[in-house]
């Protein structure tokens, strides 16, 4: 499907179940490679993503087989350790296959990856991480080649960067550190809800992890891991996109299966904004507003407000009363959806890294383009919210989920 077209200006009301974190499942379902045996994870959404990644697996050896939301993954048939550029030019989260692949079979040789074009993402920590244990990295004519002589041998790894920490250079040199000689200490590690769920699965497998969720993480290598069932944990993206699609177009929406605790940056947004929410264990409710308050969003690394809530909460502050600052400090070039919300009506200046959203009373349908994942989805709780047609073209992002 190339476009979405969108009759706006109905409020959303219902109930909806959130799927299983995106941003888990990749670095879960490359870490299983590992296993000397068979690992079952639950609650695996079906997203473009995750079959792609599926492709990669089946592609190097494995055999794995979908049943509903259940995911069997044997890596036992694994005879491969080269992912090519047709794989993993539409995914950045293929690298995280670099980690597992060297630390079971001492080889891989990856093309870089592709993904959402949102500015430069370098993999300079991944390759500092594995160099730091042990492995010999080259990059060349488009791919990263990465070799380790003996073994991986656990070391002090200090995993920050220019832009802080990494959600997926972590994951991926905590994979590789489970399976190195002695201990491994990750200092500066992203604490991401996902970064832990990869460490619990990592656990499940045999692994020994200490200090999950925290900045500061130790890894005693084990000499083999094998395999586990698991569940998913939910999506807080695709949780906080639901509740923002509910109050920009004034209705009510509740979102079950959530971990409201994962989305705490969110919640304090809504009620600077005036907007009611409600929280039960496992569920978040949104009621909209008929108005709502201008307010600041600076995105961080978790805890923090999330860089992939961003294009979203703008959307809503565009039609906020007053004035609102968004300084993106995770990726500061991650505004292109700027452009097309103001052919909505938007009014929404860029002064580098800060977006200033002057809100509007109506959003009016247009023809708008969608340039990567987060800014389909903005484009689309903008076009619910506007008067009129809302013509979204270029919508395949938002199925990568």
């Amino acid at each position: 499907m190339d476009k979405f077209v969108i009759e706006g200006g109905r409020k959303l009301s219902g109930c909806v179940k959130a799927s299983g974190a995106k941003n888990s499942v990749l670095p879960i379902m490359a870490a299983a490679i590992m296993a000397d045996g068979k690992s079952v994870i639950h609650n695996v959404p079906r997203l473009q993503d995750v079959i792609t990644m599926a492709r990669i697996l089946e592609y190097l050896g494995a055999k794995l087989a979908f049943e509903g939301n259940t995911l069997e993954i044997d890596p036992s048939g694994i005879n491969r350790f080269v992912a090519p550029y047709e794989f993993v030019r539409t995914m950045r989260a293929s690298i995280s296959l670099l980690g597992p692949l060297v630390a079971r079979f001492r080889q891989a040789r990856f093309s870089l990856p592709g993904g959402c074009v949102i500015g430069p993402r370098p993999i300079d920590l991944h390759i500092k991480g594995l160099q730091r244990l042990g492995t010999e990295v080259k990059i060349e004519q488009g791919y990263v080649n990465a070799r380790v002589k003996d073994a991986l041998v656990g070391t002090y790894i200090f995993l920050g960067g220019s832009r802080g920490s990494s959600v997926l250079a972590t994951s991926n040199v905590m994979s590789a550190a489970a399976l190195a000689k002695g201990e491994t200490y990750i200092e500066f590690a992203a604490c991401e809800p996902e970064v832990a769920d990869c460490a619990k699965f990592l656990t499940a497998m045999g692994a020994r992890i200490e200090g999950i969720g925290s900045p500061s993480v130790r890894i005693r290598g084990v000499k083999k891991l094998h395999g586990a069932e698991y569940t998913i944990i939910p999506d807080r993206i695709e949780t906080g996109t639901f509740l923002l699609a509910g109050a920009t177009t004034r209705g009510k929406v509740r979102v079950e299966g959530c971990q409201p605790r994962h989305l705490g940056a969110l919640l304090d947004k809504f009620e600077q904004a005036g907007v009611p929410v409600k929280t039960g264990k496992n569920h978040i409710e949104i009621k909209g507003v008929h108005t709502w308050k201008a307010t600041d969003v600076i995105t961080l690394p978790y805890p923090g407000f999330p860089t992939d809530l961003q294009a979203q909460i703008m959307a809503f502050l565009s039609l906020a009363e007053g004035t609102s600052i968004i300084t993106e400090k995770v990726f500061p070039e991650r505004f292109i959806h700027s452009g097309e919300l103001n052919r909505l009506g938007a009014n929404i200046i860029i002064d580098g890294s800060r977006a200033v959203v002057k809100g509007v009373k109506k959003l009016v349908g247009a023809r708008v383009m969608a340039s990567d994942l987060r800014a389909s989805a903005a484009l689309v709780i903008a076009g619910l919210a506007a008067e009129g047609t809302t013509q979204i073209s270029r919508i395949y992002h938002l199925f990568r989920g």
